[in-house]
């Protein structure tokens, strides 16, 4: 009783190490799917053999192999219904796959091993070539369970000796004979066998201890996500109402609700509203930025004429082209230019984008907005007469928290997220943002979505509600 209480301690031990039931797992999980990879040698091996030996005994002990497969197949299938967490019934899964293992290895060797005993001349090349395949087999794919595999290699390794001693005992040849040559060569690929079995199991001990450092950096990289996304927007929902108090009592000081104001104090008061603007805009982008990152952005995609969409949009900033002077002239497609999108969310993409052309444009310019129609797309395209962009800055145009002039003299301010916010609202949208551009002759960019046919509006294919993770 003694004896068996500190065998099931061991038991306990070997189930509560870390990853112990995951190997179980993955053994079986991989054995299932490589059994008929597996049994590829052994088909070719009982046809050539039926063909030059007796076919009853080989037939019959290629059978018995064939029956320990489907033990295995069948103990696989039985152990995806365990969790991995009661060692009750690991126990019973590792006792039945060492059983199936000593079943599997022993018909493995008989029916090699009957095709030696078979072959009287010319050596066991054929014997020891499938004895060996079967070896390198179970190195490469059983080094999750090192007991198993030290199992299965112990049975081969018998299974050579037995063919090593074969002729020797059969012919008793002298030392300098070639049975001799034979016999020594067996041993040295015994040696072979064990090496690359070792090599193997700790190759595949390398990956576990590196996966579970992924793993432990993933879980540290998501929950500093978590944290930050809650830091932004519980920041930025303490900071909106506040801001929005400040602008309007600002807005209303500077026009004047409170009085004539003295001519030293506008400018500092003006200055104060543009910039707490800049700030609430900064705010938003940031919040825009959270729900994104969040899966937590839902959008509520509908049929939409591009050239509607589009006016719309122009007339949301045409307040700013005009205070700028900058000529906004529109260019709408003559066929249907209908997509399938959020109306609000592509108001925004285009305002960012509209915004974007307007105060990189000099005083005097002109925005051309275009809407264009092929076969399956529709694309809308911005065209300024602005900057330009250098080349090779397109991480630069969409990155986070960047602008193309970073510098402390740059032109024109931003948040330095207005475009990769812009571009993530439409690569949800199943589409696609770029640009052309050139240094002092303007920059255009394109966005371009999948036209909308009237099959796809007749069959109602659009999900009306979708929220992206």
């Amino acid at each position: 009783m003694k004896g068996a209480g500190s065998l099931t301690a061991v038991w306990e031990s070997w189930f509560s190490s870390r990853g112990r039931e995951q190997r179980i797992k993955d053994y079986l999980i991989l054995s299932k799917k490589l059994v008929w990879r597996r049994q590829a040698s052994f088909i070719v091996a009982a046809i050539l053999s039926a063909f030059y030996f007796d076919p009853v005994r080989i037939i019959f002990l290629y059978g018995i192999v064939v029956i320990t497969e489907f033990l295995d197949e069948r103990l696989a299938r039985q152990a995806e219904v365990w969790d991995g967490k009661d060692p009750v019934i690991g126990r019973a899964i590792l006792i039945r796959i060492a059983r199936n293992t000593v079943l599997s290895a022993v018909a493995i060797c008989a029916f090699i091993i009957e095709i030696a005993i078979q072959q009287k001349t010319g050596g066991h090349f054929m014997s020891l070539f499938f004895l060996f395949s079967a070896s390198v087999f179970a190195a490469m794919y059983n080094s999750q369970m090192i007991g198993i595999l030290v199992l299965r290699l112990s049975i081969y390794a018998i299974g050579f000796i037995f063919i090593a001693f074969l002729d020797i005992v059969r012919y008793a040849p002298e030392l300098n004979s070639p049975i001799w040559l034979e016999f020594f060569t067996i041993i040295f690929v015994l040696f072979f066998v064990g090496d690359m079995s070792l090599k193997f199991f700790r190759d595949y001990q390398l990956q576990l201890k590196q996966m579970r450092v992924i793993k432990a950096e993933n879980r540290r990289s998501k929950a500093a996500l978590a944290a930050k996304s809650q830091f932004l927007a519980t920041v930025s929902h303490e900071l909106r109402t506040p801001l929005t108090s400040i602008i309007g009592s600002l807005e209303l000081v500077n026009g004047g609700a409170f009085g004539e104001l003295p001519e030293k104090s506008r400018p500092p008061l003006e200055i104060a509203a543009r910039n707490s603007r800049r700030l609430a805009t900064l705010i938003e982008d940031l919040l825009d930025m959270q729900k994104i990152e969040a899966g937590e952005m839902v959008f509520q995609f509908n049929p939409i004429d591009a050239n509607a969409l589009v006016r719309e949009a122009i007339d949301a900033t045409a307040g700013y082209a005009s205070k700028l002077d900058i000529h906004v002239i529109v260019v709408p497609c003559r066929d249907d230019s209908r997509i399938a999108g959020d109306r609000n969310r592509l108001i925004q993409v285009l305002n960012n984008l509209l915004s974007n052309a307007l105060k990189f444009s000099e005083k005097g310019g002109t925005v051309t907005v275009r809407v264009e129609r092929t076969d399956e797309t529709v694309r809308i395209s911005i065209e300024d007469e602005g900057l330009g962009i250098p080349k090779d800055a397109e991480e630069r145009v969409f990155g986070k928290f960047s602008q193309v002039d970073s510098s402390d003299v740059r032109r024109v301010g931003g948040t330095g997220l207005g475009l990769n916010i812009t571009k993530q609202i439409v690569e949800r949208h199943n589409a696609t943002i770029s640009y052309e551009s050139e240094l002092g002759v303007g920059s255009t960019f394109y966005v371009v979505f999948d036209a909308l046919t009237d099959a796809a509006v007749e069959e109602d294919d659009l999900d009306p509600l979708v929220e992206f993770d």
